[in-house]
């Protein structure tokens, strides 16, 4: 006997089919096939700084000067006193995955 679905259920082709396709997307942006305007960005809620320099084997002024982020704001954020904002969230994430492409991104 069959049962009505329940209301709002979804199909499971219907759910393969998405879960397909969620995963070819995920593969064009990790490709760098996909537009941009194509995915949203996901950046963490909080980050911390102090650990991100310590990964990289630098000391705060070494940081500072690498980067191009002023020691005091390093020190503040390392210290609890400011939280990064949503672009500092950003450019933390990037100095620790890519450290080397912002070092040419940010050279001369």
């Amino acid at each position: 006997m069959n049962m009505p679905a329940k209301k709002g259920a979804r199909s499971r082709p219907a759910l393969g089919a998405r879960l397909v396709r969620a995963s070819r997307q995920a593969a064009a942006i990790a490709s760098g096939e996909a537009a941009p305007g194509t995915y949203r960005v996901h950046l963490p809620d909080e980050i911390d700084a102090r650990a991100i320099r310590l990964r990289k084997g630098l000391s705060q002024s070494e940081f500072a000067r690498s980067f191009g982020v002023p020691r005091r704001t390093l020190q503040d954020w390392e210290q609890g006193r400011r939280i990064p904002d949503a672009t500092s969230r950003a450019f933390l994430r990037v100095i620790d995955r890519e450290p080397a492409a912002v070092k040419r991104a940010l050279a001369g």
